[in-house]
């Protein structure tokens, strides 16, 4: 039988009204089975997806595809330094958002993430983009699992902050400093914890002197303690910007029979902690300061310490050369009290594991003995770093026994000076100890 041609003209496939209620058979098959050779506008059932998809002359993608979009990239791009971006936006669809990091002039990285809902995803910065220099403009898209790519967001890899010693501990960033110097942040930081410790007293100058008074000692660290029987202070957020830090030097030591020098006050973003008070020497009374000094053996009672930050200096009474020195006060105690049989101790200082180990810091200076006094030892330095009280007591074991300097950095007290003129090689009182600043901040943070 012959068989008749049928023409069909293009109108008749594409333009007339299909009214048949059956099925349009489509090519199925699975990823691998696309043609090798695809053009625009083939059309096909993929069996993986299930899905039927389209090549547009570049790709293969989802009949109606969704196109994602970035809105908003939140989190910073550090410099040396891994940290995450919480990407904002809308069609990410539920798996394999492919998010494209490409640096000026460089070559795209590539890290592949399943979002978090279809409007939120977040990535960790690949070490090939954090290697980047501060400066360096990063163009950030996604592509999502419908092999639509969204347009780019630029960043730009910025600075961390910088200044003093830095370490880390866990997920904290710490900024040691030991000297004066500026904190520079070029980002916004939230929840900036801090230790701020005021330079240390020295102890009182010539004989049966007072110990210096602790560096005034303040915190905000949760659940720790300020000095002075203080509690933590309120969290802090910094914005971008430059923050100068001062340290405050120890007290100066004393050849003479005056009052130990002041430590210097140490401060960060307008937080200020008072330098501690010298020891009473000669016929000059204790100072007050942070913790205030200890008194000299006249009688006299110690000097007086700053509220949520240090405590008061001891007191001393005794007769002649009986008398002993009073302690200078602690970060978180009085100084104790000199008589005729006793020497007062510094008292002892706060501990804190803000750099991620518990130090004691702010201990009082000691005070020291007279010459006949019948305790025949010196006045002990408070925990944290105050220093010890001079001995001069006759023929004893102790005898000569020179006062000692406050720790260096921990703003302790330095010890009162006992009869300087008959130790041989004495150079005046204990100096106090330097103070100390230290910033911390979350790294999950920035």
């Amino acid at each position: 039988m012959a068989i008749r041609k049928i023409t069909v003209s293009s109108g008749q496939v594409s333009d007339d009204a299909n009214t048949s209620t059956g099925a349009l058979d489509l090519p199925a098959g699975t990823t691998a089975e696309r043609p090798g050779s695809p053009t625009s506008g083939n059309i096909r059932y993929n069996t993986e997806t299930q899905a039927t998809e389209i090549y547009d002359g570049t790709a293969w993608g989802k009949v109606s595809p969704l196109t994602p979009n970035i809105s908003s990239i939140t989190g910073n791009i550090f410099s040396g330094f891994a940290t995450n971006l919480t990407l904002s936006g809308t069609n990410f669809l539920s798996s394999n958002l492919v998010v494209g990091f490409t640096p000026s002039g460089g070559s795209e990285t590539t890290v592949t993430v399943t979002p978090t809902i279809d409007t939120s995803a977040t990535v960790t910065v690949p070490a090939a983009i954090y290697g980047e220099s501060a400066g360096v403009s990063i163009a950030i898209r996604v592509t999502n699992s419908d092999n639509r790519t969204s347009g780019s967001v630029i960043k730009t890899v910025v600075a961390l902050p910088s200044g003093g010693t830095i370490t880390t501990s866990g997920d904290y960033r710490i900024h040691t400093f030991n000297t004066s110097d500026d904190f520079i942040t070029p980002v916004t930081l939230t929840g900036v914890e801090y230790l701020i410790i005021a330079g240390g007293g020295a102890g009182g100058g010539y004989y049966y002197a007072g110990g210096g008074g602790a560096g005034g000692y303040r915190t905000n660290v949760s659940g720790q303690s300020s000095g002075g029987g203080g509690s933590s202070e309120s969290s802090i957020n910094l914005t971008a910007a430059t923050y100068p830090v001062v340290v405050g030097a120890g007290g100066t030591s004393r050849t003479t029979q005056v009052a130990g020098g002041d430590g210097g006050d140490s401060s960060f973003n307008s937080i200020v902690s008072v330098g501690g008070g010298g020891g009473g020497g000669g016929s000059d009374a204790p100072r007050s300061g942070g913790s205030g000094g200890g008194a000299r053996s006249t009688g006299s009672s110690g000097a007086s310490g700053t509220a949520n930050q240090g405590f008061a200096g001891g007191g001393s009474a005794g007769s002649s050369n009986q008398y002993g020195g009073g302690g200078g006060g602690g970060a978180s105690a009085a100084g104790t009290n000199g008589d005729g049989n006793t020497v007062g101790n510094g008292g002892d200082g706060v501990s804190s594991n803000i750099t991620g180990s518990a130090v004691t810091r702010a201990g009082g200076g000691g005070g020291a003995s007279g010459a006949f006094n019948a305790a025949a030892s010196q006045g002990l330095g408070g925990a944290g770093g105050g220093g010890r009280g001079g001995d001069y007591e006759t023929g004893g074991a102790s005898a000569g026994i020179q006062p000692g300097d406050g720790t260096i950095n921990t703003g302790s007290g330095g010890g009162g000076s006992s009869h300087i003129t008959n130790i041989s090689g004495s150079a005046g009182s204990g100096a106090g100890g330097k103070g100390v600043v230290i910033i911390r901040y979350d790294t999950t943070t920035l």
